[in-house]
């Protein structure tokens, strides 16, 4: 039995894609809640492409073969399946708890395909699966209210709103789909997940914020906890090491100082060394208008803290009990950022090496990459036992970043990457100790672990033990008899100031100690 629309929404036909307006007489407005459904029918439910799909028509008609044909390897059932939701959605006929269940199934079962393989060896089929019935899924909360006829809106109202239930559970099923099974190929609809995010963000904020481009919307706020939220982070510092070797600072070298500094070392067996820029943040947004030292900004910039953040729990991720979890921004903020952890018998949460600005793209607007990542930088030194293979690293078109947002003890252990680094620090301080490649062999680098686990960028040494920072006096002489020649090695060290960029060269091992609520964002280069 076909369930009544609201009166409210008409199908207006271009193309073969329903588009969804205001039927009140001389309305031009479309809110954001009519412009979510619209990208939802055309983009998130992709009747065509199923059709395609289950024809088998992908290599000889279209061309090229693309990722969103390894859909096909799931099985004709779960395509027709799709394909039968799909239509639903679109139409909005049928039980929509049912539709929600069977895509809850379909998710269910791609998720337990990523646990059956190692993450690299993860058919890419199950993670288009579970891309595409999460699209649905949201699709499908999109439109639940004028699906099921709940609102009976008077002629020249607004369109039904999202109340903040459906708007927790929108923002979960997306997030979960881009953290799980990564971004779609195809960079137009990358654009409309884009768009999406923009409008919940739209939706989120009070009337009295949202831009006057249409009538008012007829509903109260939304929970204003992203208001409520102190201005600026706990100052709870940490033991603070003393700086023994410190690294030497320049405010804004030249690009051309900074390429001799990379170029022409001053010790040619120890190759570039580390360096503090000073002076290279002050016209960042996140350290002025949008201070991300204000948690009130950055939950705003979450839709209220509702994105999602993987987080690691523990001091480092080399310690037993360590592990991971997918939480919203909003509680990572309230259980471990805020509150102080130790009084409340909490592990560390750590938001670390996460590329947060591909995933919230608003954020990425308050930083900038420094020129200085584009530069000629060296290749791996030879002294370096992983010169080689960091030497096989593609070259990069574009600078990674990534992420790097916790409390005041947070720990990286002692490792090396494949890239060089400009490491700059947004928010609070961190203590930094640095060993060239040539000391490499007194760190007791580890190898592959169970499971497979390349290991071989971290040490076995524990920093802090070995200083007297962290564990007992026996523990401390139980890792000087393990490890002998550790004491030996020569380093640099460092209390990186917010404000502040570290230039780490590729290979040097660096262990990075957080000392208050910090903030880092990493640009590996190459």
């Amino acid at each position: 039995m076909m369930l009544q629309k609201s009166p409210l929404y008409v199908p207006r036909q271009q193309g073969n894609v329903p588009q969804y307006s205001n039927a009140t007489k001389g309305a031009e407005y479309i809110s954001q809640e009519q412009d979510l459904i619209n990208i939802c029918m055309r983009s998130f439910c992709d009747s065509p492409r199923l059709i395609r799909l289950l024809s088998n028509r992908s290599d000889q008609q279209i061309g090229a073969r693309s990722r969103d044909d390894a859909l096909q390897q799931c099985g004709q059932p779960i395509l027709s399946l799709l394909l039968h939701l799909n239509k639903l959605i679109k139409d909005q006929v049928g039980d929509y708890h049912f539709v929600i269940q069977r895509l809850d199934d379909m998710i269910s079962l791609a998720t337990e395909k990523f646990y059956a393989f190692p993450f690299k060896d993860v058919p890419p089929c199950w993670q288009q699966l579970f891309r595409e019935a999460s699209l649905l899924k949201f699709s499908a909360l999109a439109v639940r209210k004028i699906w099921e006829g709940i609102d009976r809106v008077p002629k020249g109202e607004q369109t039904p709103s999202l109340e903040n239930s459906q708007l927790d559970e929108m923002v979960y099923v997306l997030d979960m789909a881009l953290i799980m099974a990564g971004p779609p190929d195809s960079e137009q609809a990358q654009a409309e997940i884009t768009k999406v995010f923009d409008l919940l963000q739209e939706m989120h904020v009070s009337p009295t914020e949202r831009h006057a481009d249409g009538p008012p919307p007829k509903r109260p706020k939304l929970e204003a906890d992203d208001r409520k939220a102190c201005d600026r982070f706990p100052v709870c510092s940490s033991l603070v090491p003393p700086v023994v070797n410190a690294i030497s600072r320049r405010h804004l070298p030249m690009l051309g100082d900074f390429q001799k500094h990379m170029s022409q070392p001053r010790n040619s067996d120890l190759g570039p060394e580390p360096v503090i820029i000073t002076g290279a943040l002050n016209h960042w947004p996140a350290r002025n208008e949008n201070s991300w030292n204000n948690p009130s900004y950055l939950l705003s910039k979450t839709i209220g803290g509702r994105r999602l953040v993987p987080i690691e729990l523990g001091r480092s991720y080399v310690d037993e009990g360590w592990g991971q979890k997918i939480i919203p921004f909003k509680d990572f903020m309230e259980q471990y950022i805020l509150l102080n952890t130790k009084s409340h018998d909490l592990a560390i949460g750590y938001l670390a090496q996460h590329n947060l600005f591909a995933q919230i793209p608003s954020l990425r607007h308050d930083i900038a990459i420094p020129d200085y990542c584009y530069t000629s930088p060296p290749p791996p030194h030879h002294s370096s036992p992983l010169a080689e293979k960091h030497s096989k690293m593609p070259e990069l078109d574009e600078p990674l970043l990534n992420a790097w947002f916790g409390p005041a003890g947070t720990i990286s252990p002692l490792h090396t990457d494949p890239y060089h680094n400009i490491l700059s620090q947004v928010v609070g301080r961190k203590y930094i100790r640095l060993y060239g490649p040539r000391e490499s062999g007194k760190l007791y680098a580890r190898g592959v672990e169970d499971g497979g686990v390349d290991m071989e960028n971290t040490s076995e040494v524990d920093v802090g033990l070995l200083c007297g920072w962290d564990g007992t006096e026996e523990e401390k002489n139980a890792a000087h008899e393990k490890f002998p020649s550790f004491k030996d090695a020569q380093f640099v060290d460092c209390i990186l100031e917010d404000g502040e960029c570290l230039y780490i060269p590729v290979g040097w091992w660096h262990y990075v100690r957080s000392l208050s609520v910090s903030f880092s964002v990493s640009f590996w280069f190459n």
